[in-house]
C-alpha cells in the first residue's frame, strides 16, 4: 500500500515538473512569438485579398489586440511539440521499447500534419470564402470597410482550427497503440463521425455548398486514412503483444 502511495506520488511530481517545463517553454516562446508578429502581421496586409479590402482599426486597442493574438498563437505552436514530447515521456514508461520508438515519431508527424493543415486552409479555402464573401457584397452592392482586427480574426478561425483537424490520423494511430480505439470500432461509428464531421464543415465554412465541400470532403478522406493508419497500428500492436508473450513463455 505504501509502495502505491510513494509510486502516485512520484507520479504528480514527475507530472508537475513536465507541466513547469512546458510552462516556462510557453514564456519563452510568447517573447519569440512578440518578436516574430510585426512581420507576420506586415506581410499578410499586403498579400493579395488583404489588398482588396482596405483594412481599418476601428478601435485603438484593436492593433494591440491583433499583436497579441498573433504573439500566443506563435507561442502556442512552437510549445505544441514540446508538449507532445512531455506527454509522450509521461506516459512512455508504460510502453514495450518498440512501442516508445514508434510513439516517439508521431511527434514530427504531428507537426508536419499541423502544418499542412494551416497551409490547406490559408492557401486554398482562404482565398475562396474571401472571393465568396466579396462577391456577395458586389451583388448586394455594399461597400465593405474591413477592420482589421475583425480580417484577422475570421483568417485565424479559418486556419487555425485546420492545423488541428489534419492530426486526425495522428490521434488515431497514437489511440490504437494504447489500446483506446480499434479499426473495427472506426468502422462501426464512422456514419456518425461522418455526421459530426459535416457540422464542423458547416460552421467553419460560409453558407455555401462549394465552400462546404472543400472543407468537408478533406475532412471525410482524412477520416478514411485514419481508420487505415488504425488498421496497420492494430495488426502490429497485437502482432507485438503476440512476440512478447511467446518471450515470456
Amino acid at each position: 500500500m505504501l509502495e502505491k502511495e510513494m509510486s502516485v506520488l512520484e507520479h504528480i511530481t514527475e507530472l508537475r515538473k513536465r507541466l513547469i517545463l512546458v510552462v516556462v517553454f510557453f514564456f519563452v516562446s510568447v517573447i519569440i512569438g512578440f518578436l516574430l508578429s510585426r512581420p507576420i502581421i506586415i506581410y499578410l496586409q499586403h498579400t493579395e485579398e488583404a489588398r482588396r479590402l482596405t483594412l481599418n482599426a476601428f478601435r485603438l486597442t484593436d492593433p494591440v489586440m491583433v499583436y497579441m493574438q498573433f504573439a500566443f498563437i506563435i507561442a502556442f505552436i512552437l510549445t505544441s511539440p514540446v508538449i507532445l514530447y512531455q506527454l509522450w515521456a509521461f506516459i512512455s514508461p508504460g510502453l514495450y521499447e518498440k512501442e516508445r520508438k514508434i510513439t516517439l515519431s508521431y511527434i514530427p508527424v504531428s507537426a508536419a500534419l499541423f502544418l499542412i493543415g494551416i497551409s490547406f486552409s490559408y492557401f486554398v479555402l482562404f482565398p475562396f470564402v474571401v472571393n465568396f464573401m466579396e462577391r456577395v457584397s458586389n451583388d448586394l452592392q455594399i461597400n465593405q470597410v474591413i477592420g482589421i482586427h475583425e480580417y484577422f480574426q475570421f483568417l485565424l478561425q479559418l486556419t487555425v482550427p485546420f492545423g488541428f483537424l489534419f492530426q486526425l490520423p495522428v490521434v488515431i494511430m497514437f489511440l490504437t497503440r494504447l489500446g483506446i480505439v480499434t479499426p473495427m470500432f472506426l468502422a462501426k461509428v464512422r456514419r456518425y463521425a461522418y455526421f459530426v464531421l459535416l457540422v464542423v464543415g458547416a460552421f467553419i465554412t460560409p453558407p455555401e455548398l462549394l465552400s462546404h465541400l472543400m472543407v468537408t470532403v478533406p475532412l471525410l478522406f482524412l477520416y478514411e486514412i485514419s481508420i487505415i493508419v488504425s488498421r496497420v497500428s492494430y495488426r502490429k500492436a497485437m502482432k507485438y503483444k503476440m512476440e512478447q508473450a511467446n518471450a515470456q513463455k
